[in-house]
């Protein structure tokens, strides 16, 4: 199992990293709460990994935080929730809106994240009502969205892109990037504001 890596940023592509450690690089998946922490390409950074091992792949998925990575298993535990999914889950709201909307049983919310039926919702929170804690949340997902690596595309198609990745059907997340004002804003930027502004819509 890896269960961490110190390594260089080398590419970033959300929702997926390229790290180089020691000459070796590792392809990542990250959710956007870990993406709006990054430094930027070149500077060393320190993930928190889980490898889901299939029969057709490797895949490493990283976090900035333990307490991140803890909420990541324990989505991945519930019956109808992959690593894909949770990653669309820890994307679309920070570690402390999900366990409030646990807590809350706030099935709504859950549901306004792409991927997660009303059954699906009531299930993360009927299992995970007892298990997860405040403290789980300590990360700081507030910080500033750091600058993504120069690219020959444009932010708003790179968060396109991201969005897409992330579950949204391509004629969704266009119109999510269409209703913001992107000008001067960073890819990040754009999709943090894109995730915000979907799961507030009532």
């Amino acid at each position: 199992m890896i269960g961490r890596l110190t390594g260089k940023i080398i590419q970033k592509q959300p929702p997926q990293l390229l790290i180089d450690v020691q000459g070796v690089g590792y392809e990542v998946d990250a959710p956007m709460s870990t993406f709006y922490q990054l430094p930027n390409i070149g500077e060393s950074i320190v993930l928190h990994t889980h490898l889901v091992v299939r029969e057709d792949a490797q895949l490493l998925y990283g976090f900035a935080s333990e307490s991140e990575r803890g909420l990541f298993r324990s989505l991945i535990k519930i019956n109808g929730v992959g690593p894909k999914l949770a990653l669309t889950i820890l994307s679309g709201m920070n570690a402390t809106e999900f366990v409030s909307c646990v807590q809350d049983n706030d099935a709504a919310a859950l549901v306004r994240l792409p991927g997660v039926g009303k059954k699906t919702a009531e299930r993360l929170i009927i299992e995970l009502r007892d298990k997860l804690k405040q403290d789980a949340s300590s990360t700081d997902h507030g910080l500033p969205a750091m600058s993504m690596a120069a690219a020959s595309s444009s932010p708003v198609s790179d968060a396109v892109s991201a969005l897409i990745a992330l579950g949204y059907k391509p004629q969704e997340a266009s119109r999510m990037v269409r209703l913001l004002n992107t000008a001067d804003l960073s890819t990040e930027e754009i999709i943090r504001l894109s995730l915000q502004a979907s799961v507030k819509v009532s």
